[in-house]
Parts: structure tokens; sequence; C-alpha cells
């Protein structure tokens, strides 16, 4: 091959490289390594101070993952003012970030106004891509700390005492915090009337106030019987702000833990009617069926008046509300009364007594 032929060879070799998969593409930009913005701060006011959590993000807006912790600075705006710096955490990607703001003394006491918190993730220059959702909190007095909490079992219920507030500047509510202790057995553990078999483990119960009067108490008629409980309270006071609903609470009670140890007797019996058979030799005996939802049993009892017998129980009955006594002699009279058992063995008075005489077909 002569020296033209080869040189023409090489370049056609070197354009068909430049040009094939292996060319290298356009420059890219380097990249900022700027964590993605959060994206689920929130914000609640109790007592003097506001608590701040959010999720850390895990990648920069290249879709890099982050592997170092992040610095998040934190700034607080009040009504419509700019937000201003208050705080620089540093937190793992990925991790839980938590702020308290404890609030200077201008901003805990009146008058109320909207604050807004934002967090910005920065990079290593102290660059962010931007500042987080905005979270929402109220300024001003709040509610008096609910204190004196005490409980009392009720037939209906659980009753909650606590001291009543000489004055209240704003109308609250009162939450009720109430966790379940102990799991209700599947097989035996009943639902009283006041509730289901098996409520949440946790649940948020709220009594609403009537203008500036505080109660003193409440009843929580949603408990089940024969378990445990524990129950903390707090005033809430709920305000609107620039078209934000923005709640600020009180300081909560101390803990109370609940036993609801089922003593409540069922409802006595009522409509007892006995009626003689005399072709059939026995006396049948019928009733009102109890309304309790944890009903067990009726107990049975007669007395002999003619023998001036003591009363004597002659039956026990899974939920029937009748009952057919053959065990009678011809012309004797005898009194029949009824009393109801609930599942955890309580039992109610029994009935008044009625009278009826078998005599000879």
């Amino acid at each position: 091959m002569n020296r033209k032929l080869l040189v023409s060879a090489l370049a056609l070799l070197a354009a068909s490289t430049m040009d094939g998969c292996g060319a290298p593409g356009a420059p890219q930009p380097p990249s900022l390594h700027l964590p993605l913005p959060v994206e689920n701060l929130s914000a609640v006011r109790i007592g003097d101070s506001v608590r701040l959590a959010w999720t850390m993000p895990t990648r920069t807006t290249d879709h890099v993952p982050l592997k170092h912790p992040v610095t998040a600075n934190i700034c607080r705006a009040v009504g419509t003012g700019s937000c201003v710096n208050i705080a620089k955490l540093t937190v793992p990607p990925a991790a839980a970030g938590v702020y308290t703001d404890a609030l200077p003394p201008d901003l805990a006491q009146s008058p109320d106004r909207l604050l807004r918190y934002e967090v910005a993730s920065l990079n290593h220059a102290g660059k962010s891509a931007g500042p987080s959702n905005a979270a929402y909190s109220a300024a001003g007095a709040a509610p008096p700390a609910l204190t004196g909490l005490t409980w009392q079992l009720r037939p209906d219920g659980v009753l909650l005492g606590w001291t009543p507030a000489s004055q209240q500047e704003k109308t609250v509510m009162f939450r009720i915090e109430r966790q379940l202790l102990t799991a209700p057995a599947t097989d035996q553990g009943h639902a009283s009337a006041l509730g289901p078999s098996a409520p949440p483990a946790a649940q948020t119960l709220v009594v609403h106030g009537r203008d500036d009067a505080d109660p003193g108490h409440a009843v929580d008629t949603s408990i089940v019987f024969n378990q445990r409980y524990r129950y903390v309270m707090e005033r809430v006071a709920a305000l609107k702000s620039d078209g934000h609903a923005v709640e600020i609470q009180g300081s909560p009670s101390d803990p109370i833990e609940v036993a609801t140890k089922d003593t409540f007797a069922p409802a006595v019996p009522q409509g007892l009617v006995a009626v003689a058979d005399t072709a059939g030799a026995a006396i049948d005996l019928s009733w009102t069926p109890d309304s309790d939802s944890d009903l067990a049993a009726y107990h049975v009892y007669r007395r002999d008046v003619q023998a001036a017998l003591p009363v004597q129980p002659i039956a026990s009955l899974k939920g029937e509300s009748s009952f057919r006594d053959m065990a009678v002699q011809p012309e004797h009279t005898y009194a029949y009364s009824v009393s109801a058992v609930d599942q955890s063995g309580n039992e109610s008075k029994p009935s008044a007594e009625v009278e009826e005489t078998l005599h000879r077909p």
C-alpha cells in the first residue's frame, strides 16, 4: 500500500471512531450536591414551646444518595414577616429531625399571631435547593395546664375530674388521650354497652367547652370493662389566622391509670309472670329479657309458701327468659323470683316475687 492510501485509511478510521458509540458526549455541569427539600415539616404548640418534626432527605437534586449528615437551617416568621433563622442542626439522611422552639416572652403571651416555620437542607457550601413546606403554629397565651386529674368508675363509664380553671382567656376544648394497657381477651373479654369489644390501643377523645366555662368533669362512655387504661388530658385552644387553622395546647396533666373492673350488677329482671298448667302438672314462668349486653345467665328462685320453706335456687338459665317448673306438688302455692348474672359474675337483686298455686286436675 502506498503512502497516500495509508494516510487516507487512517483518516477514515479516526473519523468512524469519533462518530461511533464510543464517542464522548457533551460535557456535564458539576453537581452542586444540593439536598432535596424537606416535604413533611409539622409544628405543634404545647405550653410556651413549639415542637417541630420532619424527615431528612435521602438524595440530592441530582438523585445522588446522601452519605453524610446534612445541615438543617430552621427559620420562624411572625405573621406575614420574613422567616428569620433561629437554629441550625446536623442530621443524618433519612433521620427524623426534631427541634423545640422555646418561644420568647413576647410570643408566649397575647396577642395571638400566626407563626410560620420552614426548614432548609444545606449542602457543604451552605446552599439550599429551597425551603421545606411551611408549618404553622400560633403565638399568644396558652390555656392553663390541666391539674388534679382524678377518676371514678361508674356503670356508664369512667368519670374524669380535674381542677377547673378560674379564668380562661380563650374558649377551649378538652382533649383526652387514652391508651389501652391491656388487650381484651378474644374469648371471654366482653364489651359493655359502653363501647366495642376490641377498641384501638390509643384513642383521642374531645370534650368541647361552652363559651369560657370549664366543666371540671367529663365521662368516657366508650370504655370496656375489665381493662386498664392510661389517661392524659390537656386544654386546647383552636384559632384561625390568615386562613390557617392552628391550635395552642396547654401543658398536659400528669397521667393516671384506671382499672375498669366490672363490679356493677345487671338490672333486676322485670315482668315476671307465673302460670299454672294443671294438665301438665307444672308452673310456667316468663319475664322480660334483660337488655344488658354482658348478660350471662338468669337464676330462678322458688319458695314453698305452704311449707314455709326458705327460698331455694332451682335453675340457672343461659339467657332464656322462661322456665317450666315441673317439680311442684298439687294444692301447693309457690313464690318465684328471678335474678340476672353478668359475665363477671355480678348478680342483680332478685325480682319481685310472684305467687301461683297448682291445683289438681
